[in-house]
């Protein structure tokens, strides 16, 4: 009697822990073990779990072999030693009995402990399943042989961007993470699907400046003026010479050169196109180290201005200081030319 409780008690531990482990390491994110590398705890139990991540068929099929091994090899020795003692009679309920508790015991109760503690268990049993894995790596390449004939394609795991978003949003529920940081993840996958004519303030509200301008002319619209970057033109929006900075205007006005020219203070300005996608602008205005670009169609003509800030709206929603009079530009211009074509009816 006493052979045959320590038997199945045997069979159940092996058949929990196989089942526990295979639980765990299907659960344990690739993403966490690689931020416990680099941090450097636990580094060699933490790098050993990750090689075992990035490549778990085999120590997938290293526990499913020792887990079938332990069912099936432990229900035959329970059911000879159930036969030695208590007679063929009683098998069937030794055998019924059995798989209940290695039902309940040997997979339930310990893959939801793996599940609910897989980082922990898999970073403790990361060494001896991948001793185990070289140990039987002769019978592992066996059984990969024989099931590749019937699934030749390789699984790939990929984590698209829908997936990652869709985390974001169930970790904000949960309070995993902050509802702002959710927004801006999700916000971040955007920018590439907002293009520079979806941003910009449009060519019928730009703000700009004569070249031949003098600046005793302009100092009231330049105090009053809620923009720092003014477009610089010729002789009409189309004819785009460069930008001036409100503050060297300012400047110049304060020091007594009112009779100097808007042109006298022109810098370089960049063009971009209509399409150019907003995560692009950002590495643009980074690169040219400037703040503001002219968005132009694909004729060549102005269709408006866009400027850092526009681009990181996109990122934080509309950012709205104590000098902005408008808030919504493109709003504003077609309210623009909504007022202009009653106008000339």
């Amino acid at each position: 009697m006493h052979q045959i409780i320590i038997t199945i008690f045997i069979v159940i531990i092996a058949s929990g822990i196989c089942s526990g482990l295979e639980a765990a390491l299907l659960s344990v994110p690739i993403l966490k073990i690689r931020e416990i590398v680099s941090t450097g705890k636990k580094k060699s139990s933490a790098l050993t779990l990750l090689s075992i991540k990035e490549n778990i068929n085999r120590p997938l099929t290293t526990i499913v072999i020792l887990n079938n091994i332990a069912n099936i090899c432990g229900s035959m020795l329970v059911g000879e030693t159930a036969i030695s003692v208590f007679g063929s009679n009683w098998i069937g309920l030794f055998s019924a009995l059995l798989t209940f508790l290695i039902i309940i015991f040997g997979e339930i109760i310990p893959k939801t402990i793996g599940e609910n503690y897989s980082l922990k268990v898999s970073i403790f049993c990361a060494k001896p399943i991948s001793i185990l894995t070289t140990i039987l790596h002769p019978l592992v390449l066996l059984v990969e042989k024989i099931t590749r004939v019937f699934f030749n394609k390789k699984i790939e795991y990929i984590t698209n961007e829908n997936e990652i978003k869709t985390m974001a949003r169930i970790g904000s529920r949960e309070g995993s993470i902050e509802k702002g940081e959710s927004e801006l993840i999700i916000r971040t996958f955007k920018l590439n699907d907002v293009s520079a004519s979806d941003v910009m303030t449009p060519r019928v509200a730009i703000t700009y400046l004569y070249v031949d301008s003098p600046l005793y002319k302009i100092k009231d619209f330049l105090i009053n003026s809620q923009h720092n970057r003014i477009v610089a033109v010729k002789s009409n929006k189309d004819e785009v010479v460069g930008i001036v900075y409100k503050d060297e205007l300012l400047s110049a006005l304060i020091n007594g050169n009112e009779k100097k020219l808007v042109s006298d203070f022109i810098h370089e300005a960049n063009f971009v196109m209509e399409a150019h996608k907003v995560n692009q602008l950002l590495v643009h205005f980074k690169k040219l180290r400037q703040h503001i670009a002219i968005v132009v169609d694909e004729y060549g003509g102005i269709s408006g201005v866009v400027t850092l800030e526009d681009v990181l709206e996109e990122l934080t929603g509309e950012i709205v200081d104590e000098t902005d009079k408008v808030v919504d530009m493109q709003a504003y211009a077609r309210n623009l030319n909504k007022r202009r074509a009653d106008f000339s009816k």
